[in-house]
């Protein structure tokens, strides 16, 4: 598929998913049941249950020389081979395969065998038109042999969010290509085969290595859900606590983002990064962590977007006439470009609370994981949806045959801060929060995800309160 193809994919992705806005109420009752399947308060866009495949496929993309004189990056290798597929899945792997070497190689032609490269781990997501989203786990390495080669990517294509969890598997596939491409087979057919696991548990891959002999490979989904998806540290590394609370408050209001960096892996662990702040919210537009050089113009658009370029395309971009786009530096840590009102759009008193919460873990030397660090800087972001609109589920009339109703106007004006209530009157009227309610109104049965669990506490210390006061 050409540039220009792939390109309007996305244009296609972003409609539908404006769409889903004024989604009717009544739709068809197998949607019903699959939607009210999900938890409100555990909302990702990426959908996986125990027992799923580990991923979809594995392909080895390379540069290769065009007529021209120049190179473009094409699919050497795939795993596995797909037979006998409907007219409609068959068009929609055709789509799949020919955009992810364009993500695998987003930095475009501008390559020159090399003799040395540290290999490096990106990741890319693809939106399909129905609003679902296949990741794309890379690891660029260059090959063994001699003389000056072309990098290669290994990317698994996988609808599973668990980052920490595929790197360990690209760890894995990298060790057995430094051996030979044969060794890697066995290995990725033995994860195919096993499911994956639920949180907390573990699965074991049997491999043989020549002169290593048989190996097990343990695999384990962290316990906690809602963090696996995510490295808060990078974030940390890269922005000042006072910048990411503003990015924030941008993501929220679901702005135009773009972020800048030098390296591909910087790009996406920010992006999804900020993207996890929003828990239990879900960013619901067009998300991006590593545009490709030749769709940088496509994603200027005047819908909200969550994008990252490399900083050699910035020019490129600042040539794009853009609106009210946050444009985020990670090399610099700062702002090349700004709406100006991010410091004034949450409320006052709980912006300081969440900025002193950043610095305390910026200065607490007894804050050492990541998943240490992961736990620390969410509680922060959650507290701050638990404070500000914990209270929905008090606002949701139900009928007889069970479906729910949202009070919006109740809802506001049951906020007696007037900073709070002015940043959820903006709030409601995202897509991220309409999404949420329409999930909530679909089960009178609240589950009990970490969200919930810490509105409930929230509530019980607030009923404590008033009961000694």
């Amino acid at each position: 598929m050409a540039g220009a193809g792939i390109a309007s994919f996305f244009r296609n992705s972003v409609r539908r998913r404006l769409a889903r806005r004024d989604v009717n109420q009544d739709a068809s009752q197998d949607e019903s049941k699959s939607e009210s399947a999900r938890r409100p308060g555990d909302r990702s866009p990426f959908c996986y249950s125990p027992g799923q495949f580990f991923f979809e496929y594995l392909v080895v993309v390379s540069l290769k020389k065009k007529s021209g004189g120049d190179y473009e990056p094409k699919i050497i290798y795939q795993f596995p081979k797909r037979e006998n597929l409907l007219r409609g899945q068959k068009e929609e792997e055709e789509r799949l395969l020919q955009a992810i070497p364009l993500f695998c190689f987003p930095d475009g032609n501008h390559w020159a065998p090399l003799t040395e490269y540290t290999s490096e781990t990106f990741s890319f997501v693809l939106t399909n038109v129905d609003g679902s989203r296949k990741i794309g786990y890379c690891r660029r390495l260059l090959p063994v042999g001699r003389g000056p080669r072309f990098p290669e990517v290994f990317c698994i294509i996988s609808c599973l969010g668990c980052f920490g969890l595929f790197s360990k598997i690209l760890d894995e596939v990298e060790k057995r290509r430094q051996i030979s491409m044969a060794v890697i087979y066995p290995f990725m057919q033995g994860l195919r085969e096993s499911p994956f696991p639920a949180p907390g548990k573990t699965v074991t891959i049997k491999s043989f290595i020549p002169d290593s002999g048989t190996e097990l490979i343990e695999l384990t989904r962290p316990l906690d859900s809602w963090l696996e998806h995510v490295e808060f540290q990078a974030l940390l590394q890269h922005l000042s606590p006072e910048n990411i609370l503003w990015l924030f408050a941008s993501a929220v209001l679901e702005r135009r983002i773009i972020f800048v960096a030098e390296e591909l892996s910087v790009l996406s662990q920010c992006i999804h990064a900020v993207a996890a702040l929003l828990y239990p919210f879900s960013w619901a537009h067009t998300y991006i962590p590593v545009v490709p050089e030749c769709l940088i113009d496509t994603v200027c658009c005047p819908t909200p977007f969550m994008v990252g370029v490399q900083k050699r395309c910035l020019e490129q971009v600042l040539d794009q006439p853009m609106e009210e786009v946050l444009l985020v530096d990670l090399c610099e840590g700062k702002f090349l470009r700004s709406v100006c009102d991010e410091g004034d759009i949450l409320p006052a008193k709980l912006q300081t609370e969440m900025l002193t919460s950043l610095k305390t873990h910026n200065s607490n030397n007894n804050i050492q994981t990541s998943e240490q660090v992961n736990a620390h800087v969410s509680k922060t972001f959650v507290q701050f949806f638990v404070k500000t609109v914990g209270h929905y589920t008090s606002h949701l009339k139900w009928n007889k045959s069970g479906q729910g109703s949202f009070q919006e106007k109740a809802f506001c004006k049951a906020i007696t801060s007037k900073s709070c209530r002015k940043f959820v009157k903006r709030f409601v009227r995202t897509q991220m929060f309409s999404l949420f309610i329409q999930e909530a109104e679909r089960s009178r049965m609240i589950q009990e995800g970490y969200f919930q669990q810490k509105v409930t506490e929230y509530q019980e210390q607030k009923k404590k309160q008033r009961t000694n006061s």
